[in-house]
């Protein structure tokens, strides 16, 4: 086909049109949210909750993209990454971030809230928990800010071989941790022995003994198939997990007054919002795992789990130099 100079040059200034009217719609700012889990999680939902919020609210100034499943890193790698901006924010457990704030290490405590909705309530934004988190992470100097606290859903035990009916049946047996001594103190307590696995190393670890027991939130377990190496789950229900969205300081102050706003009220929604599906995975994934993946469920006395631990969490608490944070979840 013959094209004229003339219908060239047409051509050529409604691409040129095509591309400046592109660029005026183009976001002013754009957020990379980092996950470590696969879905159904409820870090996930919450990661997309705070999408849509932040990008309907800033009719477009800002474009968020998610990374699940830990495709930008390990948690430890990705707090590193957002000192420099190079990733802006993050949702996930206060357990993988102990490294780098040890204070979370209290979130880690056994037993330590009733139920989602009053874990909620202590830790959540506005209250005297989030504020002090809030100093440290001044104090400490990582490079993030953050947004919110929130919960997340219960953690169970699971193991490959044992039916885990009582305490009596833990002595011995290799208990995943992460790099949390809180962890590994209470697991002690029962006699296991401690073995440190990254989340993304944990199902090669049960595959191939390394480890032989591990506790995750449910959702944690049904993503990342670890029904498959660890099928016997006892719901302990010994801790009712805390997460933590934070962002990168250099990501936070590239952004106007009005955006920071928008972003801290997203995370803030994206919080309240977790609980829910927290809540809605745990009943119905219990089902799920017995039903179509042949998990054996039991359902322990979980007094007998307290008996053991109870006498330990101000021990734990003044070992761990947690007293401070102790006292202030208790008041």
């Amino acid at each position: 086909m013959h094209i004229t100079r003339r219908t060239a040059l047409v051509l050529g200034a409604s691409v040129a049109s095509m591309v400046i009217a592109s660029s005026a719609f183009a976001a002013d700012y754009s957020l990379r949210i980092h996950t470590l889990v696969k879905s159904p999680h409820p870090y996930n939902d919450m990661a997309l909750a705070i999408k849509d919020e932040v990008e309907a609210k800033s009719e477009g100034r800002i474009a968020v993209k998610i990374f699940d499943s830990g495709q930008l890193g390990q948690d430890p790698a990705v707090i590193g990454e957002m000192a420099f901006g190079t990733i802006d924010m993050m949702i996930s457990t206060t357990s993988n971030a102990v490294q780098q704030i040890p204070e979370f290490g209290i979130f880690t405590m056994p037993y330590l809230f009733e139920s989602m909705d009053s874990e909620l309530e202590i830790v959540g934004p506005g209250s005297a928990v989030h504020a002090h988190f809030e100093d440290i992470y001044a104090e400490r100097g990582i490079g993030m800010k953050l947004l919110a606290l929130g919960a997340s859903g219960a953690r169970n035990m699971s193991t490959a071989d044992v039916v885990v009916t009582g305490p009596e049946d833990l002595n011995g047996l290799k208990m995943r941790t992460p790099p949390s001594p809180m962890d590994s103190q209470t697991w002690s307590a029962f006699g296991m022995l401690p073995v440190t696995v990254a989340w993304g190393e944990l199902y090669a670890a049960m595959q191939t003994g390394v480890a032989e027991a591990m506790e995750s939130s449910l959702p944690g377990y049904t993503g990342s198939k670890l029904y498959e190496v660890a099928p016997n789950l006892t719901l302990t229900q010994h801790t009712l997990q805390v997460n933590h969205t934070s962002m990168s300081e250099v990501s936070w102050n590239k952004l106007p007054e009005d955006l920071q706003t928008i972003v801290q009220d997203a995370a803030v929604s994206a919080n309240a919002y977790g609980v829910e599906k927290a809540k809605e995975y745990d009943a119905a994934l219990v089902e799920t795992l017995a039903s179509e993946y042949g998990v054996t469920v039991s359902y322990p006395d979980k007094a007998a789990f307290m008996e053991v631990v109870a006498p330990l969490q101000e021990k734990l608490a003044a070992d761990l130099d947690l007293e401070a944070e102790y006292e202030l979840l208790k008041k």
